[in-house]
C-alpha cells in the first residue's frame, strides 16, 4: 500500500501528541525530591469549606469559605504567582477553587487570602517569594436568586494546591468538598441565621454592590472585528449559547485564511487530488483530518478547563520545548517536500513525515495544521475563545470543539466533492514545483517556531527578545518566490503561465523581503519594558500610561501595532510629554507580565491598556481597536 506501515504511522503519531499535549499536565516542575531521614507531615495543608449562613432564603446574600491550614513551615503558592527572576523558568502550580454552579446562583469573584513573602530554595538560591501561609481563608461571594424555589443547594468544590516547604515541593494535590445547604421558604427565614461569624471576619460585604454587573459581564461577549464593527452578544440562555458557539465556528473558519494556515492548504489540496479518482478514499481522508482539526482545539479546551494554570491557547508558548518540536516537526515535513527522504534514511525518521493518502496520516497532518494556526486569531475566534476559557468546563469544551468544527469544515467540504481537485496535476514537474515551492514556505515556518522557541529560552524579561529568526523566515520565503520563477521559465513556454507564475514569484520575493525588514524594526516607539516598579512610577507620575501586551509569536499584536500604534499620530502621542508607553513582553514566560494580565481578568493577548487621572476605569482594547479609538482614548485619560 505504502512504504510506511499503519503501525510505524500509529507510533509516529503518538510520540507527536505526547510530545505536544501531554506535558501540559506537568507544567510546574519543581524538585520532588526526598526528604532524607526527616519525611513530610501526611497532610502538611489541611482544607475544608463552611457556609456563612445555616440555612437561606430567596434573595439571600452569602459566602462560602475555603480554609487552608498549613503545618508550620509549610505553604501553598498563591492563585497568581509572581516568580522572581532568580528563580528562571520555575512555573509553579497556582492554586484553583474550581465548581459547576448550580442553578438559581450567581457567584461574584473569589477573594483570595493575602500573600505573604518567605525565603524559598526549591528552585535555586535562596530568594523571596510570595505565597499562601498559616490559616489561609478564600472567599467565594455568591447571590441567591429571588424565585429560587425551595429545596437543597449542593456545592462540589474542587481544591487544586502544590504544599511546598522551604526547599522542595510535594506533587500537586487535588481535593473535592461538598457544601450543602437548605433553602427554605421565606415564610421560615426566622430559622435562616448567620455562621461562622469569626470565620467571615476578613470577608468584604461591598462585593455584592457590585456582584450582579460582574455575573452579567461573564456572560456578555464584545466582539470586535479590526475597529470597524463592534457588537455584543448576551451568551445566556440556549439561544445565546448558540449564536456564540456558531460565531466560534465562524472564527475557526477564518482561522484558514491567516498567514498561519495558508502554506499548508495547498499541500492537503495535492494529498486530497491524489484519491480524486475514489471518492470514498478521498471522503475518509478528508474526514480524519477535519477529525485531528478538531481533536487538536478539544484537547485545548480540555487543558484549559482542567488543567490548572493553562488558561489560553497561548499558555502553549510559554513552553519554549513547544515552539521547538513544533519546528523540527515542521522542518522534517519541508525536507519531505523535497524528497530528501527518497535516500536511504534510518525507518525512524520516516515516521516523523506521515503520509496523506494513509488515514493516520491524515489525521496527524489535521493536527499539525491546526497548531499551525495558534500564532494567529482569526474574527470572531479571539473573543469566543477568551470567554469560552472562563466558562464551565462543558461550555468551554463545546466552544473549543466549534472552533474545531469551523476550521475543520473547508476540508470535510472539499473531500466530499473530489471533482473539485481532481484537475490538479498529480504528478510531472508541475507538481514537484509545487511541492518544492510548499517545502520552502514550511521552512519559513519552520524557522518562525525555531525563532520563538530559541528567543522564550534566551530572552531575560523585561529585556526586549531576538528578532534574527525572522531574517530566515524571510530568506526562505524569498527562496520560494526565486525558485517559482526560474522553474516556471523552464518548465512551460505558456507566456500566459510565465506572466502569472512569475508574477507570483515575484510577489513571493518581495513579500520575504518586506517581512524581514519590516519585523526586526522594533518600530518608531520609545517602548519602556514593563516591570512594577516601572508601573508604580509612571502612575505616581500623573502622566497617562499605555500598556501594550505582546509577544513574538503573537503574529496578530504585530499587525495591530503597526496598523494602528505605528502610525505617524499615535507614535508621536505616544512619545510626547504626559504619555508613559509601556510594552509588555510575554515570549519568555515573563511572569510579572503574566501576573499583570491576570490583574485584568484578561485572557491571551493582544491587549492594548489606557489609564490615566481622567478615567475612573482603564480603558482596555482587545484585539480589534483603531487610530481614532487609540486617540479618543489618551485624551480621555488626560482629563
Amino acid at each position: 500500500m505504502n512504504s510506511l506501515s499503519h503501525s510505524g504511522l500509529r507510533s509516529a503519531l503518538t510520540t507527536l501528541l505526547i510530545l505536544l499535549l501531554a506535558p501540559l499536565a506537568t507544567v510546574a516542575q519543581p524538585s520532588f525530591d526526598s526528604f532524607g531521614a526527616s519525611s513530610p507531615p501526611s497532610d502538611p495543608v489541611l482544607v475544608s469549606a463552611s457556609a456563612s449562613r445555616t440555612a437561606l432564603v430567596p434573595g439571600d446574600q452569602f459566602a462560602i469559605a475555603v480554609v487552608f491550614d498549613h503545618e508550620d513551615g509549610w505553604h501553598i503558592h498563591p492563585n497568581n504567582p509572581v516568580v522572581p527572576r532568580e528563580m528562571g523558568s520555575f512555573q509553579p502550580i497556582p492554586t484553583t477553587i474550581e465548581f459547576e454552579p448550580p442553578s438559581g446562583v450567581t457567584i461574584g469573584p473569589i477573594q483570595w487570602p493575602n500573600v505573604y513573602e518567605v525565603e524559598v530554595a526549591f528552585a535555586g538560591p535562596s530568594v523571596k517569594y510570595g505565597v499562601y501561609k498559616e490559616k489561609a481563608v478564600a472567599y467565594i461571594p455568591i447571590l441567591l436568586d429571588a424565585d429560587v424555589e425551595p429545596g437543597e443547594l449542593i456545592f462540589d468544590l474542587r481544591v487544586s494546591f502544590q504544599a511546598c516547604d522551604d526547599v522542595v515541593c510535594l506533587p500537586p494535590d487535588s481535593e473535592r468538598i461538598t457544601v450543602t445547604l437548605d433553602i427554605l421558604d421565606p415564610a421560615d427565614a426566622g430559622q435562616a441565621g448567620p455562621a461562622n461569624a469569626a470565620l467571615f471576619r476578613d470577608f468584604d460585604m461591598s462585593v455584592f454592590d457590585e456582584i450582579g454587573d460582574w455575573g452579567a459581564g461573564l456572560s456578555l461577549v464584545t466582539f470586535n472585528i479590526f475597529g470597524l464593527i463592534e457588537f455584543d452578544l448576551n451568551a445566556v440562555g440556549f439561544v445565546g449559547l448558540a449564536l456564540l458557539l456558531l460565531l466560534a465556528a465562524l472564527g475557526g473558519l477564518l482561522l484558514n485564511m491567516t498567514p498561519c494556515v495558508l502554506p499548508v492548504i495547498p499541500i492537503k489540496i495535492m494529498g486530497l487530488s491524489q484519491a480524486a479518482s475514489n471518492p470514498a478514499r478521498c471522503f475518509a481522508l478528508g474526514l480524519t483530518m477535519s477529525l485531528g482539526v478538531i481533536a487538536f482545539w478539544l484537547a485545548i479546551g480540555g487543558a484549559i478547563a482542567f488543567i490548572a494554570g493553562f488558561d489560553a491557547i497561548s499558555s502553549l508558548f510559554q513552553l519554549p520545548w513547544f515552539s521547538l518540536v513544533v519546528g523540527a516537526f515542521i522542518a522534517v515535513m519541508a525536507l519531505g517536500m523535497f524528497g530528501v527522504f527518497g535516500v536511504g534514511l534510518p525507518q525512524w525518521v520516516y515516521r516523523f513525515n506521515p503520509r496523506h493518502d494513509t488515514l493516520v496520516g491524515s489525521f496527524g497532518f489535521g493536527v499539525m495544521t491546526a497548531i499551525l494556526s495558534t500564532p494567529c486569531v482569526a474574527p470572531f475566534m479571539g473573543a469566543a475563545a477568551a470567554w469560552a476559557a472562563v466558562q464551565p468546563s462543558g461550555i468551554t469544551l463545546a466552544g473549543f470543539s466549534a472552533i474545531g468544527v469551523g476550521m475543520a469544515l473547508p476540508y470535510l467540504v472539499l473531500s466530499a466533492n473530489p471533482k473539485w481537485v481532481d484537475r490538479i496535476p498529480r504528478t510531472g514537474p508541475a507538481s514537484e514545483l509545487v511541492k518544492q515551492v510548499m517545502g520552502l514556505l514550511l521552512l519559513a515556518v519552520a524557522s518562525f517556531f525555531f525563532g520563538i522557541g530559541l528567543s522564550s529560552v534566551l530572552v531575560t524579561p523585561p529585556d526586549p527578545p531576538s528578532l534574527a529568526h525572522w531574517w530566515f523566515v524571510g530568506l526562505f520565503a524569498a527562496a520560494a518566490g526565486i525558485w517559482l520563477m526560474l522553474r516556471t521559465f523552464r518548465i512551460t513556454k505558456s507566456t500566459p503561465r510565465r506572466a502569472i507564475f512569475g508574477g507570483l514569484g515575484a510577489a513571493t520575493v518581495l513579500t520575504g523581503v518586506a517581512l524581514a525588514v519590516n519585523m526586526t524594526d522594533r518600530g518608531p516607539i520609545d517602548w519602556i519594558y514593563y516591570t512594577p516598579e516601572r508601573l508604580a512610577e509612571a502612575n505616581e507620575s500623573g502622566d497617562v500610561v499605555v500598556i501594550d501586551f505582546t509577544a513574538e509569536w503573537c503574529l496578530n499584536c504585530k499587525a495591530i501595532e503597526a496598523a494602528v500604534l505605528f502610525r505617524p499620530e499615535i507614535a508621536n502621542l505616544l512619545n510626547g510629554a504626559g504619555v508613559v508607553p509601556l510594552k509588555v513582553d510575554l515570549t519568555g514566560g515573563n511572569p510579572e507580565g503574566s501576573a499583570l494580565l491576570k490583574e485584568f481578568n484578561w485572557v491571551g493577548i493582544p491587549l492594548l491598556i489606557i489609564d490615566g487621572p481622567g478615567l475612573e476605569q482603564p480603558i482596555l482594547y482587545g484585539d480589534g481597536y483603531t487610530v481614532p479609538m487609540v486617540r479618543e482614548a489618551i485624551e480621555r485619560a488626560r482629563g
